[in-house]
């Protein structure tokens, strides 16, 4: 009996390969579309998983591939637009090449990420092009399901992983946002939702907020993973002046550490204001209990000694 398929957009990202690895474990057979199959390198030893080359602007591309699948998933998302790709294209110009596959190929289903406090009159433009997203699947007439993260975090995030970066390389952190509120998801958790989205017809129709237990400032945030990974440093938060300044200098650096988009964002809480969905059955994981396997001094010695005794050293 051949296995339902399900066509993953933006399977190659961070959640999207946690997503993809979930809907092996449940029995899919997974095509996930890429522009470089090199990026795609981490799915390639997953059973019943096809790497196929494609552009996920080109909706006929998509239709082709979508045609027999059960469902399309929509994971592409960035957090900082560059010369070659703005929140307008990505976000919104996808979502619509997505809803045009669905409707051409004849698959009903569609599972879209978004983000926790998206808008069309969001603050930022990520907000605002996530909100735009979202109406364009609420009308698009697919039986859709919609999640609204807050930051997701686990162990290959840029996220917690950025900040012990930087408190390994500064003596000192000034910090923009420093009391904005956060409620992180681990990324785990979230494939989880997707995947079990697909077999309850109760989540269509649904859209999801999505958090963790806890909430945090990002201060909290900070000074938790300093003393996880044995870097505790001085974090003077910044005001408004000063983190629009920062924020113009970081955005110019390779891999944009912050932009004056995300400070925009941040005018926000990212907090849930509610439970975890009790659609899905679990109770979410805390930071505390998985950060420290990957960012703790002793998880990173035997990482590295793995990778010693891999290399036969």
């Amino acid at each position: 009996m051949a296995l339902p398929v399900i066509l993953v957009v933006g399977g190659t990202g961070f959640v999207g390969r946690h997503v993809v690895a979930a809907l092996v474990d449940a029995g899919y057979r997974v095509i996930v579309p890429t522009r470089r199959r090199a990026a795609a390198r981490e799915l390639f030893l997953l059973p019943t998983v096809e790497i196929v080359e494609a552009d996920a602007r080109d909706a006929a591309a998509l239709a082709g591939l979508a045609a027999g699948a059960a469902a399309v998933i929509n994971l592409v998302g960035i957090l900082n637009e560059s010369r070659a790709q703005s929140f307008a294209d990505i976000h919104v110009g996808i979502t619509r090449s997505v809803i045009a596959a669905c409707r051409a190929a004849g698959v009903p289903r569609l599972l879209q990420m978004s983000a926790l406090n998206a808008d069309p009159a969001g603050p930022s433009r990520y907000l605002a092009s996530k909100g735009e997203a979202e109406a364009a699947i609420a009308s698009s007439g697919l039986a859709w399901t919609i999640f609204q993260p807050s930051v997701i975090f686990g162990r290959e995030d840029d996220f917690l992983n950025r900040f012990a970066l930087f408190l390994r390389l500064f003596p000192l952190l000034p910090l923009p946002g420093a009391e904005v509120k956060f409620q992180p998801v681990y990324v785990g958790d979230v494939a989880h939702c997707f995947a079990g989205a697909l077999i309850d017809d109760a989540t269509i129709g649904q859209k999801y907020r999505l958090c963790g237990p806890t909430v945090y400032t990002l201060r909290d945030l900070v000074r938790y993973v300093g003393e996880v990974t044995g870097n505790v440093r001085p974090i003077v938060g910044l005001g408004p002046v000063l983190s629009r300044a920062q924020a113009c200098a970081l955005e110019m650096l390779p891999g944009t550490p912050m932009s004056r988009d995300n400070l925009l964002s941040m005018q926000r809480d990212s907090v849930c204001g509610c439970p975890f969905p009790a659609d899905f059955g679990i109770a979410p994981a805390a930071i505390e209990a998985l950060a420290p396997t990957w960012l703790a001094p002793e998880a990173i010695r035997s990482r590295f000694d793995r990778i010693r005794a891999q290399g036969g050293r």
